[in-house]
């Protein structure tokens, strides 16, 4: 196998990792309480992203950041791994959906998954979460800190953090911290055996254009069955 061919699959592998690790930084649903004015629903959130494990044999691959627009009810995130692979997370709230889609040389498909599918891959990343009143800034915003065991290893604690500076209550509801009422902006996330750790690192209150949230009419749709399979045969 040529070392081109090793690097193409390695690429293709970290993808798989790290396709669903923006949903917990996700803007799914917005807030039903408080002065509607003064909530914002548009915008740019950069993250700095990175292995837990730099020992991990996939670390030297993974994205080093991801890109999160948002506006109102829907959000699309895109990471790009060595500039090759590029693919994106773009999520309804009303829908409750999320589609993946992956452009790679000639190969341009998407995967929409629904609330049942997003809720069986939670419970690869069991966590308890308790809530603080300790506060921190990033990216300019106030975050408050959370005190995070995971279930299968409760004897490595982390940290993460949200705002509620943006105005949204229920944008994690369909993930493993479900339980959070507001933004994600530092927080981990585990898929495929490696956990990686997202950090906000700028945020800007600008308009978003709507195109942003569809899926380019050139992808072709395929099933969460064939995207797994297409995933495996690289493997």
């Amino acid at each position: 196998m040529t070392k081109k061919l090793i690097l193409l699959k390695l690429t293709f592998r970290i993808l798989v990792i790290c396709i669903l690790l923006p949903i917990c930084g996700t803007l799914l649903l917005p807030s039903c309480s408080g002065d509607k004015s003064s909530q914002i629903e548009e915008g740019v959130i950069e993250f700095d992203t990175r292995p837990v494990d730099e020992k991990h044999p996939l670390a030297g691959f993974a994205p080093s950041t991801a890109t999160l627009r948002f506006k109102e009810n829907r959000f699309v995130i895109e990471m790009s791994t060595m500039g090759m692979f590029n693919t994106s997370i773009i999520g309804d709230s009303k829908a409750k959906t999320l589609a993946q889609t992956i452009k790679f040389m000639n190969i341009k498909q998407a995967c929409i998954e629904h609330e049942k599918d997003l809720e069986a891959d939670n419970l690869n990343y069991k966590i308890n979460i308790e809530e603080t009143e300790e506060t921190s800034t990033i990216a300019g915003l106030k975050c408050y800190k959370l005190k995070v065991t995971k279930l299968d290893e409760p004897n490595a604690p982390f940290e993460a953090w949200y705002t509620k500076d943006l105005g949204m209550e229920n944008c994690n509801a369909l993930t493993p911290y479900a339980t959070i009422k507001g933004v994600l902006m530092d927080y981990r996330i585990k898929k495929m055996g490696m956990e990686m750790h997202f950090r906000a690192k700028t945020y800007q209150h600008i308009e978003v254009a709507d195109h942003n949230f569809e899926i380019p009419a050139s992808m072709k749709i395929v099933s969460k069955e064939e995207m797994t399979k297409f995933f495996k045969d690289l493997q």
